[in-house]
């Protein structure tokens, strides 16, 4: 049960949904999503510590960069299915569209010089 519950907290907000949606391209620096989401990086850490303790993504470190993206094979069923449910649910969302319009533009920018930017470098 207490698997359940974890992903469903987590799921439970818009932010976390958007994670979900924009990692399915792939794995994402966290500057790049804290560009994506437009908040503040402590924020985008607390909502990836949530996905992580739920299992719905995987993060890898990397010197001082922070790699995110959606859990292997080997994830359990229940969060293969949470992830599989958020990505056909929301595919046609104008949020998604959005998302995923302003996904390749922040991906086409340096993250080094995106990562300085956030940091006031």
């Amino acid at each position: 049960m207490r698997d359940v519950l974890d992903v469903t907290k987590a799921l439970a907000d818009g932010n976390r949904l958007r994670v979900l949606t924009a990692l399915a391209g792939g794995e994402l620096c966290v500057c790049q999503i804290v560009e994506l989401l437009q908040l503040a990086p402590s924020t985008v850490s607390k909502h990836m510590s949530v996905l992580r303790h739920a299992r719905l993504v995987e993060g890898r470190k990397d010197g001082r960069w922070m790699y995110y993206r959606l859990p292997d094979r080997d994830a359990s069923e229940t969060v293969r299915q949470a992830v599989t449910w958020v990505q056909r649910s929301l595919a046609e969302s104008p949020q998604t569209s959005q998302d995923q319009r302003k996904l390749k533009a922040i991906l086409a920018m340096d993250p080094e010089k995106l990562c300085k930017k956030q940091n006031g470098n």
